[in-house]
Formats: structure tokens, sequence, C-alpha cells
């Protein structure tokens, strides 16, 4: 398969449309057009992570951290980046990232984080909005079934845990054809009415070319009528999530936590005697969610990375953990992977041996 195939299977899962606008996730080097050898997988990319690729032979590097967050003025190796690039031009390897676009998507970071925890009726910390697209399109009545079928395998109609999902309303259309035309129905010249069914189907924004192509080659229409909407409504993606477990100390949780994330220390404020049955977390960076953990009424908020004053500014309001960067996110190495065997399950993909948490407790 194409290195692009591996890439297209990441990208339905966590698109790129969901990045920040800050982010600079997707391809980092390479030529994606190549045939895939087999893939290494890391939170960052790091010199050892390259020479581990070319010791094994696999041409593809997925990571969670963008290795280009800059623009490289010049590339003549006097830094790890340069090195890295170098490196991977040389050896034919592509380093592909998906950073806050997976940070975002249902399954994602933080959704993977709380499956490890056992947190339950989890959901979204702080939800994305004008990610959703809808579809409406006026279909002749005999071949409704057919145009929404289409559209339907394109990816169309899933809301929550529901799929299929369509609004059909009936009604007339008119239309005249003029000199060229080609109608379904009706003679060029002549006023024409059609019994239509007015389809209306939501889907993500990063499949609308799909969805439109997929409507287009089922619809009867020389020439369909159709409009597209952006959805504003707050959508299930999102960063950061809000979940449940039984009631226990919050100092016993956060022992838990160390437990199952490997966490060599955990700083951490507020009331360690309170009970906690209410569970706020972010992988990676997080701090300016602490308001949002506290309207969703959690109990603790958990993420990678806090100042300070995030301490100090809420620990009479809720009690605050930081988890550590590196350790909260390293379960993207297993979302990659799954991702990666389900689609192709006789495909190369091991996790990087050499990287570990460039951060140090001493």
């Amino acid at each position: 398969m194409k290195i692009k195939e591996i890439i297209s299977a990441i990208e339905d899962f966590a698109p790129l449309c969901l990045q920040e606008s800050w982010d600079n996730a997707g391809v980092q080097v390479g030529d994606v057009d190549n045939e895939a050898t087999g893939a290494i997988l890391c939170v960052d990319v790091t010199e050892k992570v390259v020479d581990e690729a070319v010791a094994k032979g696999v041409n593809l590097v997925i990571s969670h951290h963008p290795l280009l967050f800059k623009g490289l003025k010049r590339i003549v190796g006097a830094t790890p980046v340069e090195r890295i690039v170098v490196k991977a031009l040389r050896n034919g390897i592509t380093i592909y990232s998906a950073h806050t676009n997976m940070d975002s998507a249902v399954g994602g970071v933080s959704w993977r984080d709380a499956e490890k925890l056992g947190l339950r009726n989890v959901r979204v910390l702080v939800p994305q909005s004008g990610q959703v697209m809808k579809l409406v399109v006026f279909v002749p009545v005999a071949y409704v079934d057919a145009v929404n079928e289409a559209m339907w395998q394109a990816g169309a109609g899933h809301i929550g845990n529901y799929d299929r999902c369509a609004y059909r309303m009936n009604g007339t259309g008119t239309y005249r054809p003029v000199d060229g035309a080609n109608p379904f129905a009706g003679n060029v010249g002549e006023q024409h009415e059609e019994a239509e069914v007015r389809v209306e189907v939501v889907f993500p924004v990063s499949i609308t070319g799909r969805v439109v192509s997929a409507m287009l080659d089922a619809h009867p229409y020389e020439e369909p009528a159709y409009d597209l909407f952006k959805v504003e409504n707050k959508q299930r993606t999102g960063l950061g999530i809000v979940g449940e477990v039984d009631a226990v100390k919050a100092a016993d949780f956060i022992a838990h936590v160390k437990s199952v994330l490997n966490i060599a220390a955990v700083p951490c404020s507020g009331n360690l005697d309170s009970i906690v049955r209410k569970v706020a977390l972010c992988g990676g960076a997080g701090g300016e969610f602490i308001p949002d953990a506290i309207r969703n009424g959690a109990d603790i908020y958990m993420c990678g990375d806090l100042k300070y004053h995030d301490f100090t500014s809420y620990n009479d309001r809720i009690v605050i953990a930081n988890i550590g960067h590196y350790e909260s996110e390293e379960c993207t190495k297993g979302i990659f992977y799954d991702i990666i065997k389900k689609k192709f399950p006789n495909f190369a993909t091991y996790y990087a041996e050499f990287e570990k948490n460039p951060i140090s407790f001493l």
C-alpha cells in the first residue's frame, strides 16, 4: 500500500480540520506516494526514532507532536530538527503528525486516557462548533432512497450514537429546460413540474467533497439543486473530557492515576481528602480549561501542563493535578496502532523502542 493510505486511515479518525489554528499537524517530511514498508509510532520525533526507522527498514514515522512548528530558513544540520529532516529525506522516510486533531477527535487522547482510568458516561469538556456541514438536496421521488443511500455510504448521516439519519419533506420542483439541456423529465422550452423530496443530511466538514460527489453521482438530474450550510451546533469533538467514577478520596484517585499512566510524581492542590465522583481531564496542555471543569461540576481536574497560578487561583474550588505532558499523551501510540491494525492488519507497525519521557524526576 501507499503511505498516503495509512495517513488517510488516521485522518478518517482525526481529520486535520479538527486541529487548532496554531497547530501544524499533517505531513512534515517526505513523499506520501511511496510504497509503505512499515511505521514507527512515537510521541516526539527524535534522531533516535529516525535511526530506529532506518535500522528496521521502515519508511514512515507517525508522531503526536509535529516535528515542524516554525519554518526552517536553512537546513544545514545545526539543530536536531534540521538533522532529522536531512536524515529522513536522505533515507526516504516520511514523517506524519496528528496533534490537536487527535486531541479533539472522538476516541482521541483524552478519551483514551479516560478509558484507561475507568471513567464512565464520558463527554467532551470543551466541545467544538463549526465542524459539521448540512447538505440539502431536492430529489425526484423515485430516486430518494438511492441518493440517500449514496450519501450514507459516503459517511453522512451520523448524529451521536445514531447513523443513517436524514430529514425528508415532500414538495414540487419546477423548471424549464433551455436549449442545450438534457432534462431528466420534461421538454426543452416547456415549463415542467416534478414531485420531489427535500433531503437533508449532516456530516463532518472534512468529508464534504466525498458526500457531495456521492450525491451527484447518484442523482438523476443533469443539474441537481442543492445547498450546503455550516452547522454551528456544539459537537462531540473538542478538547478534554468529563466522566464519572465511583466515589473515592481525591488522594486515592490520584494514586490510581499515577499507577495506570505510569507517572513518577503528580503536583496537585486542593482538598485531597475530598470525595471525587466527577473527573475532568485534558491530555497535554490545558490549564485554560480549569473554569470549564468547574462549570461542569468536576471534583478534580487533571492535565499535562499547569502553571503555579493555575494551582493557586482555583485550589479552593477544585482539586487540580498535573499528570505530565508526556505521560498524558503517551497513549497516542496505542491509538495510532489500533487505527492502522484495524484497516491494515498485516502492516508492520512498531512502537518506538528508544523513546522515553524527556523529563526526569530526581
